[in-house]
């Protein structure tokens, strides 16, 4: 499925769950028409606060065909329309909302390693694309990046390193500013660095990727998620490795472009 060959469509559908993921952020289960939920792996929606105001997020899992989408939403009390949105949540159980948007969907015609590089909840997009390469492509090597402030953030923790200890073909990188509180769980493909996720690309990338399954990070399609500084940060470190831009895809290049 590509992103070309669907149209966008608004929509009422169904809350069937909200849970807190960390004290930080919460998934939202929503539920409509198969038909009309359908998406690319990558893609987002738009949330309706009121006739003026669309919210985006990254749909956080891959199209299973029933309708059932997952979402990853940050909590920030301080903003407005996310203070809206979890109040909105709590009382509603039905939502409306506009899908799909975004470009930057995994390209299922690619047999090439990938390097996912994601900050806070950009892992939701990751998460969908991991989902639809464990589908439709399980041998694809995966390099998954998960950048957080401190260990708790990782909310979605236990999966990755479950990807990581399950499939030979993935390892999940995990990225603090801050020492972890405990461990992360054991595995051969389960790594912890410490720093900002653009200064341990450019320390530890190359040898990592070399010395892993996935082979050189110029041989790799690379799916970066986070703010615009961050993706910049890392897309500058790569550039200046020598990797492909071509390569390189983000929802950040259409809304945030990088000024010339």
């Amino acid at each position: 499925m590509s992103a070309s060959t669907l149209t966008c469509r608004t929509l009422i559908c169904q809350v069937t769950a909200v849970e807190d993921l960390n004290p930080d952020v919460f998934g939202v289960t929503l539920e409509g028409r198969p038909e009309a939920m359908q998406h690319a792996p990558g893609q987002y929606l738009e949330l309706k606060l009121d006739d003026n105001t669309w919210v985006p997020f990254s749909i956080a899992s891959a199209e299973r065909g029933d309708g059932i989408i997952e979402l990853h939403i940050q909590h920030w009390p301080e903003r407005d329309n996310s203070a809206r949105l979890r109040e909105l949540l709590q009382v509603a159980n039905q939502l409306t909302v506009r899908l799909p948007s975004g470009e930057c969907v995994l390209d299922t015609q690619s047999e090439r390693p990938l390097l996912l590089i994601a900050a806070g909840t950009g892992f939701a997009q990751m998460k969908a694309i991991v989902e639809a390469v464990l589908r439709q492509q399980p041998e694809r090597p995966i390099s998954l990046w998960w950048a957080n402030r401190e260990h708790r953030d990782l909310y979605a923790e236990d999966l990755a390193c479950e990807w990581a200890q399950q499939y030979a073909n993935i390892s999940f990188q995990a990225v603090t500013e801050f020492p972890l509180t405990e461990p992360l769980a054991e595995g051969e493909r389960i790594t912890h660095h410490q720093g900002r996720i653009d200064l341990v690309l450019e320390s530890d990338l190359e040898n990592m990727l070399e010395s892993g399954m996935a082979g050189s990070p110029s041989g790799c399609d690379i799916y970066l998620s986070g703010s615009p500084g961050m993706v910049y940060a890392c897309v500058n470190i790569l550039e200046r490795k020598g990797i492909d831009s071509e390569r390189m895809f983000s929802d950040v290049f259409a809304y945030a472009p990088r000024p010339h």
